[in-house]
C-alpha cells in the first residue's frame, strides 16, 4: 500500500452463533482492527450487543478494539465499554448534550476518542473538539443496518474533513458500504481505516476473509 491503511472489519456481519471464533478468523486472516457496532434500538432502528459480549470477545484478539457506539445518551455507558475491553471508543456527535464532556470522559478512561458524523451531519460540528480527538468516523451510510451502499458525496467530505484536521494526529474512519470497488476512491480522499462488513464476511469460512481483505488491500494499492 502507499499509505498505511488500515482494515477494520465490522462483526455485526458475523455469525454470532460463533463470535468469537469470528474474531479469532479474523484476527488470524489480517485484521489491524476488529470493529464492533453497538446498537441500542433508539438512536438508530436496530439492536445489536452490549458491554457483555465485548467483554466475551476480548480475550479472542489482542488487536486493537475499535468500538462505535451508535448509543444515545452514550455518556451512561462509557465506563462500561471501557471496562469491557474497548481500545477505541466512538460516540456520534448527536449522542449527548455535550460532546466535549464525552469526549473527555472517554480519554479519562485510558481510552483513544472518536466521534462519529452521520451522512447528514456536517464536519462543522467537530471543529471546537478536534483537540480532543483520535479518530473522527465518517458514515458512509445511514446508521442501523450492514449491508447498504456507499453514499458517494461522502467522498468530498472524506476530503473536507481531512482538510479540517491540518497536521493534526487524528485518523479518518470510513464506516459504510466499502468494497474492494470503492477503496481506493475512499483512501484517495484520505481515509486511514477503513470498516467492511458484508465485503469482509461474504463467502462465510477464514479462508474468504482473507481473500476479501487482500481484495481491498489490493485496491488501495
Amino acid at each position: 500500500m502507499a499509505r498505511n491503511v488500515l482494515l477494520s472489519p465490522s462483526i455485526l456481519s458475523a455469525d454470532f452463533a460463533r463470535l468469537g471464533e469470528e474474531v479469532r478468523a479474523l484476527d488470524e486472516q489480517g485484521a489491524d482492527w476488529i470493529h464492533a457496532d453497538v446498537m441500542d434500538g433508539h438512536f438508530v432502528p436496530n439492536i445489536s450487543f452490549g458491554p457483555a459480549v465485548i467483554a466475551a470477545i476480548r480475550p479472542y484478539t489482542k488487536k486493537v478494539m475499535d468500538v462505535h457506539l451508535m448509543v444515545a445518551p452514550v455518556d451512561a455507558y462509557l465506563e462500561a465499554f471501557a471496562k469491557a475491553g474497548s481500545d477505541i471508543i466512538t460516540v456520534h456527535a448527536e449522542a449527548g448534550p455535550h460532546l466535549d464532556r464525552s469526549l473527555q470522559a472517554i480519554r479519562n478512561l485510558g481510552k483513544k476518542a472518536g466521534v462519529s458524523l452521520n451522512p447528514g451531519t456536517p464536519e462543522s460540528v467537530i471543529e471546537y473538539v478536534l483537540d480532543r480527538l483520535d479518530l473522527i468516523l465518517v458514515m458512509s451510510v445511514n446508521p442501523g443496518f450492514g449491508g447498504q451502499s456507499y453514499i458517494h458525496a461522502m467522498t468530498e467530505k472524506i476530503a473536507r474533513v481531512k482538510k479540517m484536521i491540518g497536521a493534526r494526529p487524528i485518523l479518518i474512519e470510513v464506516d459504510g458500504g466499502v468494497t474492494a470497488d470503492n477503496a481506493g476512491e475512499i483512501t484517495a480522499a484520505g481515509a486511514d481505516v477503513l470498516v467492511a462488513g458484508s465485503a469482509v464476511f461474504k463467502g462465510g469460512t477464514p479462508e474468504h476473509y482473507g481473500k476479501n481483505m487482500q481484495a481491498i488491500r489490493a485496491a488501495v494499492r
